[in-house]
This record gives C-alpha cells, structure tokens and sequence, in this order.
C-alpha cells in the first residue's frame, strides 16, 4: 500500500500510469494505492494533460502504418486474412515485432513513433517518439527502424498495429511485465482500441522468454516462476564465451 505523498513524485504518476492503461477509474486506482481520491484524481488529470499535449491522437483515417514481415512468426492470428504477412520462414527475428506508425499534422510534416514488441513474452520492450519529421526524414526513420530485419517492412493497416502493440502489452502484463516506460507517450499514435487481440501471443500459446542484452534475467525467471510456474514457459538465454 502506498501513503498519500505531500506531491505528486514521479514513483506515484509511474503507478497511476500504469493503472490507467489498464482501465481503471480514479476510484479504483486510489484504492489499489491506498491514496487518497483526490490524490489520484489530480494525477489522472495531469496524466491526460500531459498525454494530450505530447501525443495527442489524430483521427485514424491520417495513419500510416509498417511492420516487420515476420511479425506473426510464432504467435497465433485468429482470423483477419487482410493483414499482411511473410511467408513463415523462420529468419532469427521470431518472436519480435516492430510497428511504425505516422501521422501527418500538416502536409509533408508528420508525427512518428516506433514499438519493438517481443511478442512471445515481455510484450513492448522500447519505443521511440513521438518525433516530429518532414518526407524524408520520415522514410530515414522507417530504413533505421527496420535496418536490422532481413526483408523490408510491410505498409499495414492501424489495426493491426493496435493489436500487435495493445496486445501483446495486455499479454506481458497477465505474466507480470510492464511496457517500456516511454509507452504511454507513444500509444495515442496508435489511436483508440477496446477490443481483444486477435493475436495469441506467446510461441504458438506458450511464453518463450529470450534473454536480451538488457534484462534483468533473473528476476524475468523469477516473474514467470511465480506468474505462470516451472514447465508452464520456455526461455532461452545466451552463455558468456
């Protein structure tokens, strides 16, 4: 439980945040806080003021949207034969998705931001923007973004990159793991979703955690033993040479 603190100190907005993307009302926040109403209802609000003023979300129809072409490697799509996808080969990138998604706010100017999913497990690891680019900036951006796949990105409709994205952050959190903490800067260029995903993340419906350079790994292992159980995942993880 946290006590209500004299301010609004960023340990406590971090919370809301991640309270808020689940759906919950300022009531039900200060509860799982054990803070006042009025203290996370001023938060809620500072959140949406700040939300609005750095990523605010443009009318769907004004997106563009890429993704990798093994997105769906491993994850099981229900449905939706109009997305775009390769051909199943498996090219050392299973289990990680990258969307790239703009919006134009004037012609020739747009609104940019990345997500790099891993989709088998942690849900969304980075994100990168909003960052405001002209054309050509923008088809740098896409080169860089998707430099490190074998094949080019796939232009793909906005839905699919909320179910992609959305998704696999509603999955990563059932197993214990938030998003990347820039999320929230980046969702709205996403637009407006309340459905289910599509998507059944997971290596065909089972976590399969990789170890990347970054993680803290054992207490990834420790999170899935207590979240899911031993046997219940898989995991890979490098030796040093």
């Amino acid at each position: 439980m946290m006590s209500d603190p004299a301010v609004l100190d960023a340990k406590l907005l971090d919370a809301v945040r991640d309270l808020r993307q689940e759906g919950r009302s300022p009531k039900e926040i200060a509860r799982a806080l054990g803070a006042r109403p009025c203290v996370a209802a001023e938060a809620v609000r500072m959140l949406a003021q700040a939300a609005a003023e750095i990523s605010p979300a443009p009318d769907p129809e004004v997106a563009r949207c890429w993704v990798n072409t093994d997105w769906h490697n491993g994850v099981i799509v229900d449905g939706h034969p109009e997305w775009p996808r390769g051909d199943g080969v498996a090219r050392g990138c299973d289990g990680l998705a990258t969307v790239l998604v703009a919006r134009e706010r004037r012609q020739g100017d747009f609104s940019v931001c990345s997500f790099l999913v891993d989709t088998h497990c942690l849900g969304v690891k980075e994100t990168i923007g909003p960052r405001v680019m002209d054309e050509r900036g923008l088809a740098r951006f896409k080169e860089l973004v998707f430099g490190d796949y074998a094949l080019p990105p796939l232009a793909a409709p906005v839905d699919l990159g909320q179910h992609l994205v959305f998704g696999a952050v509603q999955y990563a959190r059932e197993l214990g793991f938030r998003p990347a903490k820039d999320f929230a800067r980046c969702a709205g260029h996403l637009g407006v979703w309340r459905g289910e995903s599509a998507i059944r993340f997971g290596r065909l419906g089972k976590p399969m955690y990789v170890a990347g350079p970054y993680d803290d790994v054992p207490q990834v292992m420790r999170t899935l033993e207590r979240k899911v159980g031993r046997g219940n995942y898989d995991f890979l993880i490098g030796m040093a040479g």
